[in-house]
């Protein structure tokens, strides 16, 4: 298992942003996209234009998993589980894990051992997945 530095700062790269479904790049087919008028006074959310719209969307929290992997057995079989039952799963040992935000795959990685916290465990990415689910 790798050991990884955490980082300090996370900054959400477009890759992400289009695996989340969007980004904030605009997006012209055969034309320039220009930027909108700044509002003067931006009296509501919907109002607001340019980087308060980015800020608080940044501020939105998101729920992060991360996807060992997953089991199907039986409801009678779940029923005979106890302390100490192994549940075999779906992935391998060395196999990338998958990082789930609200639902949807966004990249896949190794799991290592936090450098600074030998008892916790994160996440070094290797893969972004795209929005259709190819790799970026």
């Amino acid at each position: 298992m790798k050991t990884a530095k955490p980082d300090t700062e996370i900054k959400v790269s477009d890759a992400f942003a289009e695996a989340l479904g969007g980004s904030d790049k605009p997006k012209a087919k055969g034309k320039r996209a220009e930027a909108p008028e700044p509002a003067a006074e931006a009296e509501t959310i919907g109002d607001a234009r340019g980087r308060g719209n980015l800020d608080a969307i940044m501020r939105i929290p998101v729920s992060l998993q991360v996807v060992l992997g997953s089991a199907t057995m039986p409801v009678a079989n779940l029923m005979k589980l106890g302390r100490g039952a192994v549940v075999p799963l779906d992935h391998r040992v060395g196999e990338p894990v998958d990082v789930v935000v609200n639902g949807r795959v966004v990249a896949r990685g190794e799991v290592v051992v936090v450098e600074d916290d030998n008892s916790r465990f994160g996440v070094s990415l290797t893969e972004i997945v795209g929005a259709g689910g190819a790799s970026v």
